[in-house]
C-alpha cells in the first residue's frame, strides 16, 4: 500500500498474500485447497516403511500438521532410534506403531489372505510370512480391513515390486482398471500424464479407460480435464501400426459417452500449444490439455523423468486410481515432503 500498487486498502494481508500467490502460481492454490481437505477429513493413514527415516519425518509432519492420524508400520525400538538421530526423539509417543505382533488382528489378515492366494500357489506358511513379515503386505491388509483410511508406501522399494505385493490383497492391475497417473507442476502449469504405473502397452480400450480415470484425478485435483491422446503423429498422418491405438482410443470414448473433453490422436505441442492447436480448428480441446495419454508406460516414465530432471518440474505421484481403497505409492526417489505429500492425497481419497 505504500508503494501505491494497491488502489484499495487490504484489510486482511494474510487472505491477501494467498490471493496474490494463487495468481502468480496456480498450482499452489491447488495443493493449498487438497491440505484444506485432508485436515477436514481427519484420516488415518498408514506409513507402511516405519524403518525410513524420510518416512518417519512424513508420518510425524502429517500429524503434527493437523491433517489427521499417523500409524506407523515397523518395530517400536527400530523407530524410536530412528526418530532419536532424525532429532525427533519426542514423537515416538505422538505416533501410533503397529506391527503383526502387538496387532490383534494377525489370524484374521491371514485368513483373508489365505482365501485370495490359495489357488494362486500359496500354502498357509507363505500366507503366514506374507503377513506377518512384510510390512507392504501387513499394511495393505490393515487398509483392506479398514484399520486406517489410507496408505502410503513404495519409499524403499521399487514401484512395480511395490504394486504386485499390494495386489496380493487388492485388485490393482490393468485388468480390473487400476492405472497410475503422474503429476507435473512447471512455471505456474499443471498436466497429469498416463498410465506410469500399471498398463505396460495399453490397447484402444485400455487407453480409454486410463483417460477416464486420469480425468477423475484432475476432478479431485480442481482440474476441468481436457484428454490429449498423444503420439508421434497428428490425425492420422504420418500414418503408422504403433500410432493407431492412439487414433482409435477417442472412438471408444465418444461410444462410452462421457462427460469431460478429449482429442487424438496428436503431437504432445498440439497438445499443450494453443498456438499449434490453431492448425486443426476441427480439433475438440477448448484450451491446452492438462492430460496426456501416452501410449505405453515407458513413454510415459521416459516423459516424467525427462520433465523432473531437465525442466525441474515438481512431480507428484504415480497417483494410483482405479482401486477401491485410497493407496498412494510414492518413488524410491522421495523426499520427506513428498511423501508427505502423498499422504495427503491419500487422505483425500485422490484416486
Amino acid at each position: 500500500m505504500d508503494t501505491g500498487a494497491a488502489r484499495r486498502p487490504i484489510v486482511d494481508m494474510d487472505a491477501y498474500e494467498v490471493t496474490l500467490r494463487s495468481r502468480m502460481d496456480p498450482t499452489a492454490s491447488i495443493m493449498r485447497s487438497i491440505n484444506a481437505r485432508a485436515r477436514n477429513a481427519q484420516a488415518r493413514v498408514i506409513f507402511a516403511e516405519g524403518d525410513d527415516p524420510r518416512v518417519l519425518r512424513a508420518a510425524v509432519q502429517y500429524q503434527r500438521s493437523g491433517f489427521g492420524k499417523a500409524l506407523v508400520v515397523g518395530r517400536e525400538s527400530d523407530i524410536k532410534s530412528k526418530l532419536e538421530t532424525s532429532g525427533l526423539g519426542d514423537a515416538v509417543s505422538e505416533l501410533e506403531i503397529v506391527n503383526a505382533a502387538n496387532t490383534g488382528a494377525l489370524d484374521e489378515y491371514k485368513d483373508f489372505l489365505y482365501a485370495r492366494l490359495q489357488r494362486k500357489g500359496s500354502d498357509q506358511q507363505d500366507v503366514h510370512k506374507l503377513a506377518a513379515r512384510d510390512r507392504h503386505v501387513f499394511a495393505s491388509l490393515m487398509l483392506a480391513h479398514g484399520h486406517g483410511d489410507g496408505l502410503v508406501t513404495g519409499a524403499t522399494r521399487k514401484s512395480a515390486h511395490v504394486l504386485e505385493l499390494i495386489n496380493h490383497v487388492f485388485d490393482a492391475d490393468a485388468e480390473h482398471g487400476a492405472v497410475g497417473v503422474t503429476a507435473l507442476m512447471h512455471k505456474g502449469r499443471i498436466v497429469l500424464i498416463a498410465d506410469t504405473l500399471v498398463h505396460e502397452w495399453p490397447n484402444q480400450y485400455d487407453l480409454a479407460t486410463i483417460a477416464e480415470r486420469s480425468a477423475d484425478v484432475a476432478r479431485h485435483l480442481g482440474l476441468e480435464p481436457r484428454v490429449a491422446f498423444v503420439s508421434f503423429s497428428t490425425f492420422g498422418y504420418p500414418r503408422s501400426e504403433r500410432a493407431e491405438k492412439m487414433h482409435m482410443a477417442p472412438t471408444v470414448l465418444e461410444q462410452r459417452g462421457v462427460d469431460f473433453e478429449f482429442e487424438g490422436e496428436m503431437t504432445v505441442d498440439v497438445a499443450l500449444n494453443p498456438v499449434a492447436q490453431q492448425g486443426y480448428p476441427f480439433q475438440r480441446l477448448t484450451g491446452p490439455a492438462n492430460i496426456l495419454v501416452v501410449p505405453a508406460r515407458h513413454s510415459a516414465s521416459i516423459s516424467v523423468k525427462l520433465m523432473q530432471e531437465m525442466g525441474g518440474a515438481t512431480v507428484i505421484g504415480p497417483i494410483l486410481s482405479g482401486v477401491d481403497k485410497s493407496i498412494q505409492i510414492c518413488s524410491s526417489t522421495s523426499t520427506a515432503n513428498d511423501i508427505l505429500n502423498m499422504a495427503v492425497l491419500a487422505a483425500c481419497k485422490v484416486g
